[in-house]
């Protein structure tokens, strides 16, 4: 069976980094990002944390082709900033599948390092680390969090894989 892996975190955590490494050392993978998904969006966008977000069509269009690839043989990498609601519904979603859900984290000093590393028009600034709260007060299960503030790449990749 193919397998999910599931990749959250605030903005800045690394998780399109990570998800990129995930998916270069598996045999046959995707890596789907969901801001791709959503940048589908042009006229008339809404940024997605807006309550008017078109956030149905968004996770329709995602689980929708998470599940071609995965029926169609290749492991599947999905880095987007999930939070508890909507973790639930895929996990509920892709019951039937292998999934490992990871919740990267780091600390603020870490955090607003890598935001200086994107180009300019790509910086969250503070939305980095009202993310970055917004994650530790949601309460996921302590199994699904790691702590990636002294860990090189290859060990966050390593850590994912051997859940």
């Amino acid at each position: 069976m193919n397998k999910l892996y599931i990749i959250t975190g605030p903005a800045g955590v690394g998780k399109s980094t990570i998800s990129y490494e995930i998916g270069k050392k598996l045999a046959k993978s995707v890596v789907i990002e969901g801001d791709t998904i959503y940048n589908f969006f042009v006229g008339g966008r809404i940024k997605p944390w807006y309550p008017d977000a078109p956030l149905n069509l968004f996770w329709s269009n995602c689980i929708m082709l998470i599940k071609s690839y995965l029926e169609n043989g290749y492991d599947v990498v999905f880095n987007y900033i999930i939070e508890n609601e909507e973790l639930e519904k895929l996990k509920k979603e892709f019951k039937d599948y292998d999934i490992s859900f990871t919740c990267l984290l780091v600390d603020e000093k870490t955090i607003m390092e890598r935001d200086l590393l994107r180009p300019e028009d790509c910086r969250m600034h503070e939305r980095s680390l009202i993310l970055l709260k917004e994650f530790i007060d949601c309460n996921y299960d302590t199994t699904y969090i790691l702590d990636s503030s002294n860990l090189t790449i290859d060990e966050t990749v390593e850590k994912i894989l051997n859940k």
